[in-house]
């Protein structure tokens, strides 16, 4: 096939050929990244949830509302590492050599990449900026809704039930949670006067309606107020009393009042307001965060390529390592960009710019210096120079001495 049949055809061959390398990869990757975040963070919710009324229900939503936040997380990490894996295939099946052999340069073999990458970046900027703040605000009502739905009947060992006010404990329970030993209720009575209920072991029952728990209670003291106000401490064999399961509260207050809350429409609506929900520097700060980060998609392509053919053999440890190294310093120079530009330190710009400009400029120096010879990068300079400096180190330590037989 001549160099002419690759490019031919609105959708030329050769980008064909090259998304559809990318797409599994991709599409593996991000999923695979959501997939690990999300049940790391199920398993919390349920820990969290566990003496909560309908908990199941409630950690599917909340789940539900976790995925726009993950997927802005993993989606860079995704496709870098999507792009690093394709462009090993191509090198160590060298066909990136026929290509440029056959008259394509590296500009325009990256090219489909970089298309994937400027759609990425659009979709990231849905993401970050209208899916991720109403998803947040449903997370937190969801959560707030579940915090507030009431206990559920069953109570773990060791555990705490703080609801409306009473408080109820037990060393230890049963795998249902409705056999309990040494128990202990703090509650109100009738005229809202403190009551102490200690017993040696109770089960715990709910009624046909599923508003309320009744609780047979063995061996224990009572210990609460009489009509006059004065202590009365009851000593009982048998006492069966009822708890109510209260309903689930509402959330108290509108969407924004968080800045991580707010589209970027209302973000800059909001910074140019002469009274802003927030600082102004919060605003812009948040603004440009979310910008950079969607903008920085196009250029992981311009990184990848370097950093994917700093070796042809075995040792492309060292630049995956540093396309790590170099990801993660982007998104914390970000957030200290942000943290000075909330406290004041710095203006909201120049604290996110200047760090986006400085990866954006080392991915473009990257991929033009390695235009030339694919195979021969800065990065593999780098690691070269690296490993004579620790080889020449070696070298010059003295030999441990060799221990004389006995």
């Amino acid at each position: 096939m001549s160099a002419k049949d690759l490019t031919a055809g609105p959708v030329r061959l050769l980008d064909r050929y090259l998304l559809r390398l990318l797409m599994w990869p991709l599409v593996g990757c991000l999923g695979a990244t959501v997939v690990a975040l999300l049940l790391e963070r199920i398993l919390r919710l349920l820990d969290v949830l566990s003496q909560s009324s309908a908990r199941f229900g409630y950690v599917a939503q909340l789940a539900a509302n976790l995925v726009p936040h993950y997927l802005g997380l993993a989606l860079p990490v995704a496709f870098f590492v999507a792009l690093f894996i394709v462009i090993v295939r191509l090198s160590d099946g060298s066909e990136i050599d026929a290509l440029l052999a056959s008259g394509q340069s590296l500009e325009r073999i990256a090219a489909p990449f970089l298309a994937v990458g400027l759609f990425l970046s659009v979709f990231s900027i849905v993401v970050f900026g209208y899916m991720q703040p109403y998803s947040r605000y449903a997370y937190r009502a969801v959560m707030h809704a579940a915090v507030n739905a009431g206990w559920n009947g069953r109570l773990a060992g060791g555990a705490f039930i703080d609801d409306k006010g009473s408080l109820l404990t037990a060393d230890s329970a049963d795998m249902a949670g409705q056999r309990l030993t040494r128990v202990f209720i703090r509650r109100l009575d009738a005229r809202g006067r403190e009551e102490i209920i200690t017993a040696a072991s109770a089960d715990l029952k709910m009624d046909a309606g599923g508003k309320t728990i009744t609780m047979d209670l063995k061996d224990g003291r009572r210990i609460g107020h009489d009509s006059t106000g004065a202590y009365r401490n009851l000593a009982f064999d048998s006492l069966t009393t009822q708890t109510p399961l209260a309903a689930a509260a509402v959330l108290l207050r509108d969407r924004g009042g968080d800045e991580r809350e707010l589209t970027l429409a209302e973000l800059a609506q909001q910074a140019k307001s002469p009274n802003p929900v927030v600082s102004k520097a919060t605003l812009e700060s948040e603004l440009y965060g979310r910008l950079a980060r969607a903008l920085f998609l196009p250029f992981l392509p311009l990184l990848a390529f370097p950093l994917g053919l700093a070796s042809k053999r075995g040792n492309r440890a060292p630049g995956l390592i540093m396309a790590g190294v170099m990801l993660l310093a982007f998104q914390h120079s970000l957030l200290l960009g942000q943290s000075l530009a909330k406290a004041g330190k710095i203006a909201a710009l120049p604290a996110i710019w200047i760090p986006f400009s400085i990866f954006a400029g080392l991915g473009v120096w990257l991929f033009m210096g390695s235009r030339t010879r694919p195979g021969d990068t800065p990065v593999s300079r780098t690691v070269r120079r690296i490993n004579h400096l620790v080889a020449r180190i070696v070298r010059a330590l003295p030999l441990p001495k060799k221990r004389q037989a006995a």
